[in-house]
């Protein structure tokens, strides 16, 4: 009988509370989080992450840099060919005549690739580019370049219109890069999304469509709103009360796309890839894949959808809807006991984005453990914020208990 050693450790309880909402969206335990962080102590002979007062500002990054998110974060997720087509027909009107880039870990398996290669003429598009990253596990296998599997992006301007499907499912990539005007280069570089030379090819495209890792998706969106580009990405829900997320939600430069409201979703992983937790597993055709929750599409594509008003037919009683003791706002536990007849400042939970419309609330601020560093002083005052010993920098106190982030909005008059 195997016996592995137990060990107590004192935590914070609001610490590890907010930690395993955390862990739950991603789809794993406090024991295997904790287990995870354990080894890669062990791997680096070092704490896995710098610690620091000050988060650094947006800056390229070289190799090394990236290796140690991809060996550390283990983020190498690849999206299915399904989530990525139901996303990207909502788009097709806004997609005509464009020009996409798509950062991958290697082009030629990634389903952003196929399916913008698959529907180039359907939809119309201008140009495709996908680059690919020297250091990913999957760079090269499906269609080596002469000269060793480097950095190298893929140009598509023409697609034949004889069907590129092979029967066994693979892409006749040999045909598609046999037409004039469609190339693969190797670039100098290993390909990752902040150096120059992929740098310069975001400034030609019109829109970007990816899955970036998702422990560099703050500086992936960061980068794309610097640059003013159109996208359509993949990320985790939690990213949006990050400081360089919320904002773009709060001022209405960015949104979640429309195909992915709930749930978890199947990503494919590298050979290797640990499967420990529940959900995971390997599917008929030898490929691994996890499965992970909070799944949403950002995007600053507008929709339809997005200006829909939610539906509301609850009624404001001071019972029901306790007020803050630190904020001039009520709580209200789900988006859809939303009361019609309130018109103050009401706190809804992270989940309201997925519903929101533009035309039917404003976006007043978040109120987390970042509010009173992240918001500005006119906004503080504006909802009345009053300092209280137990809100850890801004989340909403009750009956003096923390309550979990909330998002503050307040009715748009009509």
């Amino acid at each position: 009988m195997t016996i592995k050693p137990t060990t107590t450790i004192r935590i914070d309880l609001d610490v590890k509370k907010r930690a395993g909402e955390v862990f739950d969206e991603i789809g794993i335990g406090m024991s295997a989080a904790i287990n995870t962080f354990l080894k890669a102590v062990v791997r680096e002979g070092t704490m896995p992450f710098d610690i620091k007062t000050e988060h650094p500002k947006l800056q390229k990054s070289g190799n090394a840099t990236l290796n140690r998110a991809f060996i550390i974060k283990k983020d190498e997720f690849y999206t299915q060919y399904e989530d990525v087509a139901r996303e990207m027909v909502k788009h097709r009107e806004r997609l005509k005549g464009k020009t996409i880039l798509c950062n991958c870990d290697d082009p030629f398996e990634s389903a952003f690739f196929r399916f913008f290669v698959l529907h180039f003429n359907k939809i119309g598009l201008a140009g495709l580019t996908s680059t690919c990253y020297a250091g990913s596990p999957m760079a090269g296998r499906e269609y080596p370049l002469e000269g060793g599997t480097g950095a190298y992006k893929a140009v598509v301007t023409e697609v034949p219109d004889e069907p590129l499907v092979r029967p066994d499912g693979s892409l006749d990539l040999q045909s598609l890069f046999a037409m004039q005007g469609n190339s693969l280069v190797h670039l100098a570089g290993d390909g990752d999304f902040r150096s120059d030379e992929c740098e310069a090819l975001l400034k030609e495209a019109d829109i970007v469509a990816t899955n970036p890792p998702f422990s560099l998706f703050r500086e992936y969106i960061s980068l794309l709103e610097h640059h003013k580009k159109d996208f359509i990405i993949l990320g985790n829900m939690n990213a949006v009360t990050c400081k360089e997320v919320f904002p773009l939600f709060r001022d209405n430069k960015v949104w979640y796309g429309e195909s992915i409201r709930s749930g978890d979703r199947k990503f494919y992983v590298p050979d290797g890839y640990p499967l420990n937790a529940a959900g995971c597993g390997i599917d008929e055709r030898g490929r691994r894949f996890i499965r992970v929750k909070g799944v949403r599409w950002f995007t600053n594509l507008d929709t339809n959808r997005r200006h829909e008003p939610i539906t509301l037919t609850q009624h404001f009683t001071p019972d029901e809807y306790p007020r803050y003791e630190n904020y001039d706002a009520i709580n209200v536990g789900r988006t859809q006991d939303i009361p019609v007849d309130y018109d103050g400042v009401m706190g809804v939970p992270i989940t309201f984005l997925d519903k929101y419309s533009p035309d039917q609330f404003e976006i007043v601020m978040l109120a987390n453990g970042n509010a009173r560093t992240n918001v500005s002083s006119k906004t503080l005052t504006e909802v009345r914020y009053r300092p209280h010993s137990e809100d850890r920098g801004g989340v909403g106190i009750i009956n003096g208990r923390r309550v979990y982030a909330r998002i503050l909005i307040r009715r748009k008059s009509s």
